[in-house]
């Protein structure tokens, strides 16, 4: 395993670290400018990340967001965890208003269909994304809510 996964497995395990969500987004962004979009934090460290563009429910203007995402299927996995605070992040709300989204994964981008997981489905889906990031366990019993998972499929 990629010694920096673990170090970001750790990292993300933290209570104090959704304290700084804003801080490592706006790293995570700058870091892909920098990079033309080749580099991201989560990709530096193994993990899978991808750029999901959804239209804002309230504004109407696309709002682009860093997740981490994991392959599944021939789309992607994503779950409204924020990091395990109490609120869901504003792109889940965003996310629920909308059938379709645009996502960038290693420099494509795809349209994509936009659906929740449930019952058996979301349990196999969350597994997979366990699998990959450990610490939505952790970010699940932080919280009273159910995480959403979001499966985004190529159109």
């Amino acid at each position: 395993m990629n010694p920096l996964r673990r170090l970001a497995i750790r990292l993300g395990a933290q209570p104090w670290l959704p304290r700084y969500a804003r801080v490592i987004v706006g790293m995570d962004r700058a870091i892909q400018w920098l990079t033309r979009g080749r580099l991201t934090l989560l990709t530096a460290s193994g993990l899978p990340e991808l750029m999901l563009t959804v239209v804002g429910r309230k504004t109407g203007v696309h709002r682009t967001t860093p997740l981490l995402c994991v392959p599944y299927d021939g789309g992607w996995l994503v779950a409204g965890s924020n990091w395990g605070n109490p609120e869901p992040p504003a792109w889940v709300r965003n996310l629920n208003a909308v059938d379709d989204a645009a996502v960038r994964f290693r420099g494509t981008v795809t349209a994509v269909s936009v659906r929740i997981a449930e019952g058996a489905e979301r349990e196999a889906s969350w597994a997979a994304l366990v699998e990959t990031w450990p610490n939505y366990d952790l970010y699940a019993e932080r919280i009273e809510r159910e995480i959403p998972v979001f499966i985004l499929m190529p159109k």
